[in-house]
């Protein structure tokens, strides 16, 4: 059975700020709660004026606080920009705040611009392509405690469940060899999503914690009471995604005709 999720950018309208943003952004939680949504996922995006959802941690218990039964995840963590642990303890800490409802949605990409990802570094030397390892340090630290010098408190021991998040093969290749679900950005990447999604399925390893294959698809969608209204409403995000594109991001301007 299929269910239904909320993806989250947190969007800062023009003439608007991030305050306003961020309380937009419980609204929305808590009336996906009320409408049995099971998961509400925010992401990681940086030097965007449009999106106020750069503290992704931080937002997530925002939004936690705020609400009673949804499960509340990032969709994702872009790893490259934050050492494991730092990782395993902000999310320790959040398991420990809200047990049972937290999530944890890792990628690779930076989440911005090559300049921001530069000021973002981990270290001088950080690399992307250790993606793999440095997801399995991070599901280390939510090891049982047996004796290990270096320990997330709060993390080790918490079950906090690890997606991979993915907008081409690669991802669809870790998430498989580590026995993982993966959760796949068709909303921006559409031409890759069946051929990543083959991968996963036909290379998945099973994992203590994922017998089978579990895929997420992200999808945008744009709700109204006719094809007209709908339509006019997705040239807000139309425009903002071209601006992106452009090099010259703004907030999510108003739609127009």
């Amino acid at each position: 059975m299929a269910h239904l999720s909320i993806l989250d950018l947190a969007p800062i309208t023009q003439g608007s700020d991030a305050s306003a943003a961020l309380r937009n952004s419980l609204d929305l939680a808590r009336h996906a709660e009320r409408l049995g949504f099971r998961r509400f996922w925010v992401a990681e995006h940086h030097n965007m004026p449009g999106i106020a959802s750069a503290a992704t941690a931080v937002v997530i218990g925002h939004i936690a606080g705020g609400t009673r039964t949804l499960r509340v995840g990032a969709g994702g963590i872009m790893l490259p920009n934050h050492a494991p642990l730092v990782v395993a303890e902000q999310f320790g800490t959040l398991e420990s705040l809200f047990p049972g409802r937290i999530d944890l949605g890792l990628g690779r990409a930076p989440g911005t611009d090559p300049g921001t990802a530069r000021a973002l570094r981990r270290t001088l030397h950080s690399d992307p392509d250790a993606f793999p390892q440095d997801v399995l340090e991070l599901m280390s630290y939510f090891s049982p405690v047996e004796g290990q010098a270096v320990r997330a408190v709060p993390g080790a021991g918490l079950k906090v469940p690890i997606y991979i998040l993915g907008s081409s093969l690669f991802g669809a290749q870790v998430a498989a060899a580590l026995g993982l679900p993966f959760a796949f950005a068709s909303h921006f990447a559409p031409a890759q999503m069946m051929p990543a999604i083959q991968i996963y399925r036909t290379q998945f390893r099973p994992s203590i914690d994922l017998a089978a294959p579990y895929l997420i698809v992200g999808v945008n969608v744009v709700a109204a009471e006719t094809d007209e209204e709908a339509s006019f409403l997705a040239s807000s995000g139309r425009e903002a995604f071209a601006s992106l594109r452009r090099g010259m991001p703004i907030p999510l301007p108003p739609p127009e005709p």
